[in-house]
């Protein structure tokens, strides 16, 4: 799905086909998120005002194009666990191994969302750095980067709750929904006040 176009996925996106969805276009911009973080590195590695942080830089660099690659896989990955998710929700509530079978699903289809939260926070801890350590002409492309997994965050979070509402393992359901939330309130914070940091310094405020 990743190699498909940026029209064709869209596209696809806009049908009323289940996926890509929610998730998959979260894990989409969240890629894109990645990328102007490494966009960032690239416009500062090498220039001399900032040849102190060439190392930190690079790494960086590196962190964000492996996220950006993850993300894009978990497109596939978040449609792949939606897939068998839809099937049993066509079955008959009373066929064997029902509940089971949806229970597994359910459980399969929130990995996803909750993989995608968690690389969002990391993206948002490199903006967080590289609006300090980055070139002043590239700033304003970490704080689209934070604000793009700053919503990134909400949209990964309501795919796990869509799932972990139906699980009947409520001691499971409710781990998840508070790993998440935490990760949530914590980054949602750290997002806006990178984004604030950065706009302040461009209005001289």
């Amino acid at each position: 799905m990743k190699d498909k176009t940026l029209e064709q996925f869209t596209m696809d996106v806009s049908s009323k086909e289940p996926v890509p969805g929610g998730g998959g276009a979260t894990a989409m911009v969240a890629s894109l998120s990645s990328a102007l973080a490494q966009m960032v590195t690239n416009l500062t590695i090498g220039k001399k005002k900032y040849l102190e942080f060439t190392e930190e830089l690079d790494d960086i660099r590196k962190e964000a194009e492996i996220l950006r690659s993850n993300l894009l896989d978990c497109i596939e990955k978040d449609a792949e666990a939606f897939r068998p998710l839809a099937e049993v929700y066509s079955l008959p509530k009373d066929s064997e191994g029902y509940e089971e079978k949806m229970e597994k699903c359910l459980r399969d289809a929130a990995d996803s969302p909750l993989l995608i939260l968690k690389y969002c926070t990391r993206i948002i801890d490199l903006d967080e750095r590289l609006a300090v350590i980055g070139s002043k002409i590239s700033v304003s492309d970490a704080a689209t980067s934070v604000m793009l997994a700053h919503g990134c965050l909400y949209g990964a979070y309501v795919n796990i709750l869509v799932n972990t509402e139906l699980m009947k393992d409520r001691d499971y359901a409710e781990d998840l929904n508070r790993q998440a939330v935490e990760l949530l309130d914590e980054y949602s914070v750290k997002a806006l006040n990178v984004y604030d940091d950065i706009c302040k310094r461009l209005t001289n405020g």
